[in-house]
């Protein structure tokens, strides 16, 4: 089954939910009407469903491969990133300076859950491009600027980002590629880095590697790692490509998932020395590579998203056509079958699955209408305000999204009962796919340790209390409605917000004394925040349906909101008990009794 984009929910989340009406309201993105809004969400829509949709399924036939000659990417692939670059979606979000349109970064969100959901393979590519183009704009000397960013922003070039190595996996104290300073400024890198999306391919001819490695007086640990820029091939003066760079891929990773995008190993300096150009101050480069990451983190979140939504419309498409059985209450001709989707449970799922979707999808792109806040607020108080909202989201929306894409990838398997183990289906292509998502850009853990350790004791805890009191707000105002739906989900919004704001004041309270006991209870607490998060903004949807009783589209709302309400919220007590139980019986036992 094809991929068609939710546009219209997409744009009711980006906009009411989001909150991007409100920046607007304020001045910021004069040029971007409501008109251009629609019909650059249109158009996205319409290159998604046919040109990188049919991709998805082709790239599992025929992987990415490499030869002699390099990557070579599954069939469609580079004639598909022609037309993206000829429709100009690179530069979206990027400074007019260097050839972007300046529109919102929430909006270049939206879009990156189009292009992930139609092939989750492809949309890897423009989500590092991204990032490289943030850190060069904000940690690049003029020249790295005027040198690479045009090119990335138009999509000519691509990026990437090189910080793991075998030895070194999240643990970047362990890192040990080098960078050797040369007599004219440059450095000569070596070294092999692994995982490396996109590191090689045939789409453009010239890739871009941010790539981090230690000074020969280098410090100990994080303290002496620096970044590079480290081309496919070297940029002469004129801006036309010179030498080839040692910087080869070596090797394709073997996957679980996410066949059509090409994994590398990436050697530098197997001849002598790959050379590059520093990003930022030396032994700085993991802040200057941090500000590329913390927006990956958020990108990937989409593609939890993105994966979800396909998941979803895949098993719906399914569940309706598919006859099997006499669904209770239907009135059926003797010896006939009604369609799956009228079963009890079957509806079930298809719930579960759509308000889980639609919940993850308001968070990311809050998320990233804060990052936009951040940056272009009205003033220095909305832009803090901005900044710390965003701050607090970021790992909210990477491991919980990601967490909900894997769920919803996995019970669109189970709608397809029997199929959905078959490969023919496709239902196990985004189940396979979506499991890297709570993985890379950070696992989930970390994400979850980094919530609980950096980012609950922001302003003192004034930035998760504001949060909180945001969302009681919301759910007090559903709770008084003179409506069942608003009713119940409203006081479960409130319950689940009591278990939220107890198990937030013991994190802040033994963070103080015994952090260790918090990082046993990082993961569950993450899940009760994104619980209520999801909630909040699901209640926020359904309180507008109140606002227009005959709208169809919002009375949906409401009833997901409720279901939500009725279903995943009332989990969060439980998970009060595990965020605050401390790490004693995670230590009890001994490395012998744990395989006793």
């Amino acid at each position: 089954m094809t991929y068609r984009a939710p546009v219209q929910d997409m744009a009711f989340t980006l906009k009411t939910l989001g909150g991007l009406d409100a920046l607007q309201a304020s001045g910021a993105f004069p040029d971007l009407t409501d008109d251009l809004l629609d019909a650059v969400l249109e158009e996205a829509s319409r290159l998604a469903r046919e040109v990188i949709a049919p991709l998805n399924e082709a790239c599992e036939k025929t992987h990415a491969s490499l030869g002699d000659g390099g990557v070579t990417t599954s069939p469609g692939f580079a004639d598909a990133y022609k037309q993206w670059v000829e429709g100009g979606w690179g530069s979206i979000a990027a400074t007019p300076d260097f050839g972007g349109q300046g529109l919102p970064v929430a909006l270049s969100a939206v879009l990156q859950e189009m292009w992930n959901a139609a092939c989750l393979s492809f949309g890897l590519c423009p989500i590092l491009s991204q990032g490289v183009i943030e850190a060069i704009s904000i940690h690049g000397t003029d020249a790295q600027r005027a040198t690479y960013l045009p090119k990335l922003i138009s999509g000519e070039w691509t990026g990437t980002m090189n910080l793991t190595e075998s030895q070194a996996g999240s643990d970047l104290n362990a890192l040990k590629a080098k960078a050797v300073p040369q007599a004219d400024g440059t450095y000569l890198i070596s070294g092999t880095k692994i995982f490396i999306t996109y590191g090689d391919h045939d789409m453009t001819d010239n890739i871009v590697h941010l790539v981090l490695a230690r000074l020969p007086d280098a410090p100990a640990g994080t303290r002496g790692i620096s970044l590079f820029v480290v081309p496919k091939f070297l940029v002469n003066e004129d801006g036309s490509l010179g030498d080839r760079n040692d910087a080869k891929c070596i090797g394709l990773e073997h996957k679980l998932g996410i066949h059509g995008s090409p994994t590398c190993t990436m050697a530098y300096g197997e001849e002598g020395g790959a050379i590059g150009s520093l990003v930022g101050q030396e032994n700085r480069g993991l802040a200057c590579m941090f500000t590329m990451m913390n927006n990956a983190r958020l990108l990937v979140g989409v593609q939890g998203v993105a994966v979800a939504e396909r998941a979803y419309q895949q098993a719906l498409g399914y569940a309706v056509e598919r006859k099997q059985g006499r669904p209770a209450g239907e009135e059926l001709a003797p010896g006939e079958m009604g369609a799956i989707v009228g079963h009890a449970d079957v509806r079930r799922m298809l719930m579960t699955m759509k308000s889980l979707t639609e919940a993850a999808r308001a968070v990311c792109y809050a998320n990233a209408v804060a990052i936009d806040t951040a940056h272009v607020g009205a003033d220095e108080s909305a832009r803090a305000e901005g900044k710390a909202r965003s701050d607090l989201l970021t790992p909210i929306a990477k491991s919980w999204s990601t967490d909900i894409g894997c769920e919803v990838a996995s019970i669109g398997v189970q709608v397809h009962g029997g199929m959905g183990f078959i490969e023919e289906t496709g239902a196990a292509q985004h189940y396979r796919d979506a499991r890297i998502t709570p993985i890379y850009e950070g696992t989930n853990g970390i994400q979850a340790m980094d919530l609980v350790t950096r980012k609950l004791p922001m302003g003192d805890g004034a930035v998760v209390n504001a949060y909180i009191a945001e969302i009681r707000e919301t759910a007090e105002q559903a709770a008084a409605q003179n409506d069942a739906d608003l009713n119940i989900t409203g006081h479960a919004l409130g319950d689940a917000l009591d278990a939220l704001e107890e198990a937030t004041t013991w994190m802040l309270d033994t963070l103080k004394s015994a952090p260790e006991e918090c990082l046993a209870g990082a993961t569950p607490y993450a899940r009760l925040f994104g619980n209520v998060a999801g909630g909040y903004y699901l209640t926020r949807a359904a309180l507008s349906a109140a606002e227009k009783p005959d709208d169809s589209y919002l009375a949906a709302k409401k009833t997901t909101a409720r279901f939500f309400a009725e279903n995943t919220l009332p989990a969060c007590a439980g998970l009060v008990t595990t965020a605050t139980a401390g790490a004693a019986t995670l230590f009890a036992l001994d490395e012998q009794q744990l395989g006793a």
